[in-house]
């Protein structure tokens, strides 16, 4: 799947003497999340905060020994996509900004749907900005804030903002972590056996490094993580959380744990309830490498039908929806998936897929199947039709480009040459996912925050 692009990877820890080499490792764990830059903020012995970023992977930007051997006890970690402003190193983050409250680096995943308004009354004011990314008015409202301490400025700053996020902000004391009004972008909480306390995207990053999952960080919630321990305040009313379903769906590593449940359970109740609505006689259910590989056993499972790997995995290419431009995304597909003919030779094969996008990809991978020689090729999609643009902090296309949007199912399945083409159900993928409300902007539930510019319809019950 080549379509919906993740914003970015958070992971901070404090009070623990390896705080950069446990970072590291940290955002190593959620490589996944963003390929396009790395980064680490760590506070040294004297007090001031450096930075350590660049463009690529951590493994090419960042290096352990190098983490190792810089000493602090706190630190602060992201890898990024970019969802909003250019793909340039100064956009990398953490950002460093030096303020009256002293140096501060902050770093951000998901979009300020706002920004570009309060950007504009930045500008008018006199701030001056060095990049062009969302997670920058944030930087600006903290250092311009009239507040006494940067705790008071976070909660001032914070709740100007719209959008669907989480932020880390590392200061020469403590750590701050926040989380959107809705909890749209994921944040949790955990801690080591030795006291340290981390924050980050995923339970994935916690369980890397040896922490323990304590809880989610709450909708609208400001945690401040120093030497009295870990503290909480809110710049937001409490209400009902509405996480993002494509986490579960797709961009969540298998093995991490949303709403309770790791994300691979999620994935095979899907597949239990695409099975249900979309049967179809078949001889082999393959799926695609790594994120749909769950829906695809699920689909199996309840269909009664035989699960193999038909297509096969570079495990030295990355997540090819991540790639910057289209063109690298569409020669990453042909260089990440090989078809195995011996599975699907001669056979009716259910393909079943996370996500319909574009369905560029999904025509590449009928593609290998019937050029391996499967009979037939079944296309199963484990959500709804994708039919509108996210803005929270997830990088799909125009909509002018959302196929489900502009043709209708048997349009789609003309184009990616698949036999029969099915989605799962709005109502199905509810049911799988549970009783929890999700956000399911991007299936045309509607927009939960309203989208500056955007004339779209508010959430739906």
């Amino acid at each position: 799947m080549a379509g919906p692009r993740e914003a970015c990877g958070v992971f901070a820890i404090f009070g623990d003497d390896e705080a950069a080499l446990k970072t590291y490792w940290g955002i190593f764990s959620l490589q996944h999340r963003g390929q396009e830059s790395a980064g680490i903020a760590v506070v040294g012995p004297d007090g001031d905060v450096t930075v350590h970023k660049g463009m690529g992977l951590v493994t090419e930007v960042l290096r352990p020994e190098v983490e190792a051997a810089r000493s602090g006890r706190a630190a602060l970690g992201h890898v990024r996509y970019s969802t909003f402003g250019e793909s340039t190193v100064i956009n990398a983050q953490p950002l460093l900004m030096r303020t009256r409250f002293g140096p501060l680096a902050l770093a951000h995943n998901g979009n300020v749907v706002n920004a570009p308004g309060l950007k504009a009354e930045l500008e008018r004011a006199g701030a001056v900005f060095q990049g062009t990314t969302d997670s920058e008015v944030l930087a600006h409202l903290i250092a311009r804030s009239r507040r006494e301490g940067v705790r008071e400025a976070l909660l001032e700053s914070l709740g100007a903002l719209q959008g669907g996020f989480a932020f880390g902000v590392l200061t020469r004391r403590q750590i701050f972590a926040a989380r959107d009004p809705l909890g749209i972008r994921p944040l949790v909480l955990g801690r080591t056996d030795r006291g340290a306390v981390v924050v980050a995207s995923e339970t994935c990053a916690l369980d890397t490094i040896g922490a323990h999952f304590e809880r989610e960080v709450a909708p609208g919630e400001l945690l401040e993580i120093g030497p009295e321990g870990v503290l909480s305040f809110r710049f937001a009313p409490v209400a009902p959380p509405m996480p993002c379903a494509f986490e579960v769906i797709y961009f969540a590593r298998a093995d991490s744990r949303i709403d309770g449940r790791s994300a691979h359970v999620g994935r095979r109740a899907l597949g239990h309830r695409l099975a249900e609505e979309a049967p179809v006689p078949a001889d082999v259910v393959v799926g695609v490498p790594d994120s749909s590989l769950p829906a695809a056993m699920g689909y199996a499972e309840t269909a009664g039908i035989p699960f193999d790997f038909g297509l096969v995995k570079n495990r030295y290419i990355a997540r090819t929806f991540i790639a910057p431009r289209q063109q690298d995304r569409e020669m990453g597909v042909q260089l990440k998936l090989s078809a195995v003919p011996e599975v699907v030779r001669n056979r009716r094969v259910v393909l079943v897929d996370d996500s319909l996008v574009r369905g560029t990809t999904s025509r590449r991978l009928v593609q290998l199947l019937r050029e391996a020689g499967a009979r037939e090729v079944h296309m199963r999609i484990a959500s709804p039709p994708y039919t509108h643009p996210c803005h929270y902090g997830i990088d799909t296309s125009r909509a002018t480009e959302l196929a489900a949007r502009n043709m209708s199912v048997e349009e789609v399945r003309a184009m990616v040459g698949a036999d029969t083409l099915a989605y799962l159900s709005l109502d199905g993928l509810k049911a799988a996912l549970g009783e929890h409300r999700w956000c399911l902007a991007c299936f045309g539930g509607g927009y939960p925050v309203p989208v500056p510019g955007v004339a779209e319809p508010a959430t739906r019950a």
